[in-house]
């Protein structure tokens, strides 16, 4: 070809490989992730063929990270993190530190100093909120107690890991490594290193928190009113991408951080639902990537050379790592079916294990053995993660089964908390949806004109719309005045005057539509007859409302024709009674 494509040639290679063996797995009853991963393998250095782009495919795959981050935080609120605090917290932190001494006893096992071991054992502790998701949501647990558990866990243990990629460079020399791979570090000393990064990460929350809410769901609106579908889509992947990106420039926090916290702040707006319903598309092709780029990494000659210390490695991440939470959560009195289910949702690692190994291999920190080892065990980790939520299952029906008392009863109260505090949370986003679902339903048995619109088109009318309330006597139009607005009426009463016949529209009603269509003057008064609220289509928001349903103004066109016959009836007959009257006058003259 007579130009570079291997932008083209790794996504449509990997799509179409991805989608094969994608089929294949789920005919063979096993998670289409598997066959994306198999997709990568074929694609990738190690195997005979086509080789894909593979830094080309990482950072794709990182796009597919960030979408991902973003759908989490639209669905996960900052109410829903402070409910889970008290499992979450001590929980995540405390398998973080257990994992990484698991994984420290291997190296210590195979001889490898003691940077090399914590900084390996970090790698295997962090599981991978991609893969969580997509297990979430076969099995429909995604808004369970469990699954937010879950999802709250690997944000703290995200976290962590921002603070551990920060960290890393200036205890590199300490732990062995070479304290130049980065291009220097600074000679400030650790603990205001420390007090930077953490002044760092609680700025970005802070800036997040404080002006975010303000400002995202504003430039929704305003593009929303456009009523533009590709330009809306592309304002929610630009603030997605750029909140990411922004956030890592500025602050030093992983572009999947920054896009968590995009999708907290965005999750608040009135149009979070059609955010999510128009990013998921994308995220679902960029998460295909993701597993992609995995598969493209694995060496597969490491399971020959290496075989016991795969297994090895597979075991701490399988088994420990999910005994271990399980125990913690036991310990910190939560239910057994909670502790079961987070469990098996971290037996897996993922996108940070690989960022913190390529770190620590750029800081002589983790060996080129080391790598294959934390690929060859997130591949085999991935692939088994259902038989996990499997063994969890049927775990839970022995344990009620066999200890029917103490399963029903440990960790009931604390529980019954949880489960309660996280309800209430759900009911409140129910009824802010509810409250909306009202509010259209209310306009649209108002207005009947707009029935036949679509419900999203109903919604996006909502935020055309300019409320304004006037009281009794005031003047709503004049004659003689441009036609800058259409008005409805939603309470009250208004009295239209046309030369001299008043008629009065009540809630239901519209007028000032005949401006707008023909760009002549007003050509009646219109006055509040008691309070009264309206909601006013401005003359740029009716054109373009109008061009995209002419349905609707096929109708406002007729009722404004029958308006203008009526008008000019009026007229006519108010000329007459004036002749009539002319004549009398003159006839009493003489």
């Amino acid at each position: 070809m007579p130009h570079d494509v291997n932008l083209v040639a790794t996504i449509a290679i990997g799509f179409v490989l991805a989608a094969i063996f994608g089929y294949l797995a789920d005919r063979l009853r096993l998670p289409a992730l598997v066959g994306y991963l198999v997709a990568g393998i074929f694609i990738g250095p190690f195997t005979p063929g086509f080789v894909a782009d593979a830094a080309m495919a990482g950072q794709l795959a990182e796009i597919g990270i960030v979408l991902l981050m973003f759908g989490v935080g639209l669905h996960f609120s900052a109410s829903d993190l402070l409910a889970v605090r008290g499992v979450v917290l001590a929980g995540a932190l405390g398998q973080i530190l257990l994992a990484t001494l698991l994984g420290f006893g291997l190296c210590w096992l195979w001889g490898w100093n003691t940077g090399h071991g914590i900084v390996f054992g970090l790698c295997i502790s962090v599981a991978s909120t991609v893969v969580l998701l997509k297990a979430l949501e076969e099995r429909n647990l995604l808004q369970s107690t469990q699954g937010r558990v879950a999802v709250g866990w690997l944000i703290v243990e995200d976290l962590a890991m921002v603070l551990a990629l920060v960290l890393l460079p200036a205890f590199a020399e300490t732990m062995g490594g070479n304290a130049e791979a980065g291009g220097g570090t600074s000679s400030a000393p650790i603990a205001l290193t420390i007090l930077l990064t953490l002044s760092k990460v609680a700025g970005f929350a802070l800036v997040a928190a404080l002006i975010g809410p303000r400002i995202v769901p504003w430039i929704l609106i305003k593009v929303a009113r456009t009523g533009s579908r590709e330009l809306f889509t592309l304002s929610v992947l630009a603030l997605a991408l750029g909140i990411a990106f922004g956030s890592a420039a500025a602050f030093g926090v992983s572009f999947a951080l920054g896009a968590f916290f995009a999708g907290v702040i965005m999750g608040e707006s009135q149009l979070s639902h059609r955010a999510a319903a128009n990013s998921l598309p994308l995220q679902d092709a960029f998460s295909v990537l993701f597993f992609v780029s995995i598969g493209m990494l694995f060496e597969p000659a490491i399971l020959v050379e290496k075989p016991l210390e795969v297994l090895a490695v597979v075991a701490v991440i399988a088994l420990g790592k999910p005994i271990g939470a399980f125990l913690l959560i036991l310990a910190l009195r939560y239910p057994v079916r909670l502790a079961l289910g987070v469990a098996a949702g971290i037996a897996q690692i993922g996108e940070f294990s690989f960022i913190l190994a390529g770190l620590g291999a750029a800081y002589g920190l983790v060996t080129k053995e080391g790598q294959s080892l934390i690929l060859a065990a997130a591949l085999l980790a991935i692939t088994i993660n259902p038989l996990a939520f499997a063994t969890a299952e049927a775990l839970e029906r022995w344990i009620s089964g066999r200890f029917p008392q103490w399963s029903a009863n440990f960790g009931k109260r604390r529980g019954r908390v949880l489960a309660v505090e996280l309800d209430r949370i759900q009911v409140q986003a129910r009824k802010r949806e509810h409250e909306q679902a009202r509010k259209i339903t209310e306009f649209i048995e108002t207005f009947p004109l707009f029935k036949a619109i679509k419900p999203d088109d109903q919604e996006e009318l909502l935020l055309l719309f300019v409320p304004k309330a006037a009281s009794p006597g005031d003047r709503i139009v004049r004659v003689g005045e441009k036609g800058d607005a259409m008005y409805f009426v939603v309470s009250g009463t208004v009295e239209v005057d046309v030369n001299g016949t008043a008629v009065k529209l009540e809630a239901g009603s519209f007028f000032g539509e005949m401006a707008l269509l023909t760009g002549d003057p007003r050509t009646a008064d219109v006055t509040a007859v008691d309070y009264c609220n309206f909601l006013v289509l401005s003359l740029r928001d009716f054109r373009l409302f109008m061009s995209r349903h002419p349905a609707v103004r096929a109708a406002v066109q007729a009722m404004a024709e029958e308006r203008l016959a009526m008008n000019r009836a009026a007229a006519n007959g108010s000329e007459y009674r004036d002749e009539r009257l002319d004549q009398g006058a003159a006839a009493t003259d003489r």
